[in-house]
């Protein structure tokens, strides 16, 4: 059973990938024998009989015909970037003196020649000021003036090679003057622009001066505050806490022993221990606010779970945590930022969203660590009116941390706050 190719078919097949440039598969499937096995005459389906070499022919040219056009466009193209730089950087460009004298020379012998030809009635004064504007602006205000002095010398030259019967001095004396004053200002303007390139320069790297130096004590001042807050924690679990402790202890000594006498204060001794622990409690809460043990000894992980379980047992709100264990940040300013962001943004959607379900994310996300914090509640307005502290402060720590902050309502409702930090790894 025969096939029969048509030659429409295959050239769609290669106008397909014109564009983008011919690909492997198309140049195989073309370039690759067209044959097929005669079944009709009951040969082997692996004998195969080769197709018209007419038709190998127009294919094999058609394919020379496609690379040269793709060739022709990658470097048309290519040049055509190149071009498009160039000008927006015409201002910057610079040439030798010796490549700028033959180029303005060139110019003004072929507008000279150009005046030549279309005869002494119709000038081409203006038309010199070409040749005048690269020496100008390429070069110096003397190097202009002697183009302008060689192209007044061609315009002559043009006039009496075209039979001007008379010679006017004033008028080249006036072109002269002419090129002189145009060249002064072009040359003046050319100073102005390199002032201003200059000025831009000195001001742009005195602005990366005072951001990379503000970044430096942002840091640094993110630096003593967590020193502190680590301090003031510390402070508050160990010695609060332990006198409060021993406060509860003494007072339920006293309950006891109020008890065994059968006192009538001893109710009262009893609500005076309650009270005690629940001081305790408070400045335990309070400590963990200000630092979190467990972020300095076993890492972010299980800080933001021991987080998702305080908050489940306190406010009776479902709190969890889906985080990969193996997520490991050496960089404690980062990991303390991305604690302080995380319970931020619970606590906002505790105490403003009224939500039910809170979920704490941390994953990886290519170079990236992404947390972020879904709640099911009322939601983050489309357009606030304006953003509080808590945002403000959540959006400066991931500054810190050298990542970006971003809150916005869920899809059906709720609302989700992701940070994500670059290159944790190497941090």
């Amino acid at each position: 059973m025969s096939k029969t190719y048509d030659s429409r078919l295959i050239a769609s097949l290669i106008l397909k990938d014109k564009v983008k440039g011919p690909s492997t598969s198309t140049l195989t499937a073309i370039t690759e024998p067209i044959c097929f096995a005669n079944q009709d005459r009951g040969e082997k389906p692996a004998v195969k009989r080769f197709a018209s070499p007419i038709l190998c022919a127009r294919i094999h040219q058609s394919i020379f015909v496609l690379f040269a056009d793709w060739v022709r466009v990658k470097c048309a193209k290519t040049v055509f970037d190149t071009l498009i730089v160039d000008l927006r950087n015409f201002r910057h460009l610079k040439f030798a003196r010796t490549f700028l004298t033959i180029a303005c020379l060139i110019f003004a012998g072929l507008i000279g020649y150009a005046d030549y030809l279309t005869g002494y009635e119709r000038s081409l004064l203006l038309f010199y000021l070409l040749p005048i504007s690269l020496a100008a602006w390429f070069g110096s205000f003397a190097f202009s003036i002697a183009i302008g002095a060689v192209c007044v010398i061609a315009w002559v030259l043009s006039d009496l090679a075209s039979g001007i019967p008379v010679l006017g001095f004033w008028n080249i004396a006036m072109a002269f003057v002419s090129y002189v004053l145009f060249a002064s200002v072009l040359s003046k303007l050319r100073t102005l622009v390199c002032e201003l390139d200059r000025r831009v320069k000195e001001r742009t790297i005195a602005l990366e001066r005072e951001m990379t130096e503000r970044r430096r004590l942002d840091q640094e001042i993110a630096r003593v505050a967590d020193n502190e807050r680590r301090r003031l924690g510390h402070d508050l679990h160990d010695r609060l806490g332990q006198h409060l402790t021993g406060t509860a202890l003494a007072a339920q000594v006293l309950k006891e022993k109020l008890a065994v006498r059968s006192a009538p204060e001893t109710a009262e001794a009893e609500k005076l221990v309650c009270y005690v622990e629940e001081g305790i409690d408070l400045t335990r809460n309070l400590a963990r606010g200000f630092f979190s043990p467990e972020l300095e000894a076993e890492g972010l992980v299980v800080a933001l779970q021991n987080l998702a379980e305080t908050v489940t047992e306190r406010f009776g709100i479902n709190c969890a945590l889906d985080s990969d264990e193996s997520i490991r940040i050496h960089d404690s300013t980062v990991a303390n930022q991305l604690f302080q962001i995380a319970q931020e943004a619970v606590t906002n959607s505790v105490k403003h969203a009224a939500a039910k379900q809170i979920d704490i994310r941390l994953a990886m996300a290519g170079p990236e660590l992404c947390l972020s914090i879904v709640d099911d509640g009322v939601g983050f307005p489309d357009k606030p009116r304006s953003e509080g502290l808590g945002l403000h402060l959540m959006r400066h720590g991931a500054a810190l941390s050298g990542g970006t902050f971003d809150v916005r309502r869920n899809a059906e409702k709720g609302t989700i706050a992701t940070c994500r930090v670059k290159h944790v790894e190497s941090q």
